[in-house]
């Protein structure tokens, strides 16, 4: 198991979370907890840099969701970046794919 470690940044359209380790059922409320500090304008953008993100559960889709939904309820958008290969496929298989935009990293953005 690695410890889970969120870094935040801001980039010229919004906040960066930069989520390194596992995002599983004993760390995916460090990602809610931080969203509930997190302030975010209507038109900002919220990236999620997964790069460094070794293990994903159901627990972190589902801390996923809330950050999309913390986006969503602030009228931001949300993008996940650096995406690793097999949280991809899960993405994929449950559909998650098509309501989160994905981005090779978290400089790349339209």
């Amino acid at each position: 198991m690695s410890p889970l470690k969120i870094t935040t940044r801001d980039a010229t359209t919004g906040p960066v979370l930069e989520i390194i380790g596992d995002l599983d059922y004993t760390t995916a409320t460090d990602v809610r907890d931080l969203l509930t500090t997190l302030t975010l304008q209507p038109g900002q953008r919220l990236v999620l840099d997964l790069g460094g993100m070794e293990f994903c559960d159901s627990s972190g889709l589902t801390a996923l969701i809330a950050a999309r939904n913390h986006a969503q309820a602030a009228q931001a958008d949300i993008a996940l970046a650096a995406v690793p290969a097999q949280t991809l496929r899960v993405l994929r298989i449950v559909g998650l794919d098509q309501i989160f935009p994905l981005h090779p990293d978290a400089a790349t953005q339209p």
